[in-house]
């Protein structure tokens, strides 16, 4: 098991790869990302050794909060601030062609479907604890505009 070979591609003992979802299937798969984790890393750093205090980093403004509250998606993950509670995620959706659907809260599957249905829009993927009011950006999806649009 260490050698280093990607087990998840690799054919098991019958000859058989794993299936895949073909790309058109999953609405991630249409979509640019751009994944905040480093950037997450840095700053809890900083707040571990001191450069920056819990004020800095667990400042979410109220509205934050009560959307984290009522619409969020509860995930698996403990807060890395607090570690007393899981964090939810919000999906905020932004795009030219979205007129009043734009800059409203989501759930997160409704964020990247109506994301990929605006070429140009975005959907920014917050993390917010809602004991301790860390808050953090964690992916931004963007549609992909066509070669002639």
């Amino acid at each position: 098991m260490g050698q280093g070979y990607a087990f998840a591609t690799m054919p098991n003992r019958q000859g058989n790869r794993p299936t895949r979802t073909p790309l058109g299937r999953n609405k991630r798969a249409e979509l640019g990302v751009i994944d905040f984790t480093l950037a997450k890393r840095a700053l809890l750093r900083d707040a571990q050794v001191g450069v920056l205090g819990l004020t800095d980093i667990c400042d979410a403004h109220p509205e934050l909060l009560r959307a984290a509250k009522h619409i969020g998606e509860p995930t698996k993950h403990d807060c890395p601030v607090c570690a007393k509670v899981k964090l939810v995620l919000l999906a905020y959706v932004y795009g030219e062609g979205l007129r009043d659907q734009n800059g409203r809260v989501w759930s997160i599957d409704t964020g990247l479907r109506m994301t990929a249905a605006n070429p140009g829009a975005s959907c920014y993927v917050v993390e917010v604890c809602t004991n301790c009011q860390w808050n953090h950006l964690r992916e931004v999806f963007t549609a992909r505009r066509s070669a002639t649009g």
